[in-house]
């Protein structure tokens, strides 16, 4: 299976192949900056994967010294995808940027402390109060 997930313009996409390795929600305060929301939908794709268009990057580290390599279009400004430096074969992927609003729930909730009050998680999520790793 393959999926395609485009910014606003179309300028920048992705393609990843087969099923998510997991999808989660991120409520740390970083993600809800960068996303502009209440929480960052993720889900994460092991390569390969092809990335189409040009890119800006943007590098933030997390909680645990782990940079994180943040891409978005120069164009638009969507924030599209991420993969942590030095972590090879893995890509996170915005999942609004499928366009697809059968994609997999979440299975994880990180930095739960973070969440707005009146976002209800789906049954069944793991939640943890921070990031577990």
């Amino acid at each position: 299976m393959q999926r395609v997930a485009s910014c606003t313009c179309g300028q920048l996409s992705i393609t990843v192949e087969g099923e998510p390795r997991g999808v989660g929600l991120c409520h740390c305060l970083a993600c809800q900056s960068r996303t502009g929301s209440a929480f960052a939908y993720l889900a994460s794709f092991a390569a390969p994967y092809t990335v189409s268009g040009r890119a800006f990057e943007y590098v933030r580290t997390g909680d645990q010294g782990a940079a994180f390599k943040f891409r978005f279009c120069p164009v638009c400004g969507s924030n599209l995808f991420h993969s942590e430096e030095g972590a090879t074969g893995a890509v996170s992927v915005a999942v609004g940027a499928f366009g697809d609003p059968d994609f997999p729930l979440p299975q994880v909730s990180v930095y739960d402390i973070r969440r707005h009050g009146w976002v209800a998680l789906p049954t069944g999520i793991q939640a943890f109060p921070r990031d577990p790793d």
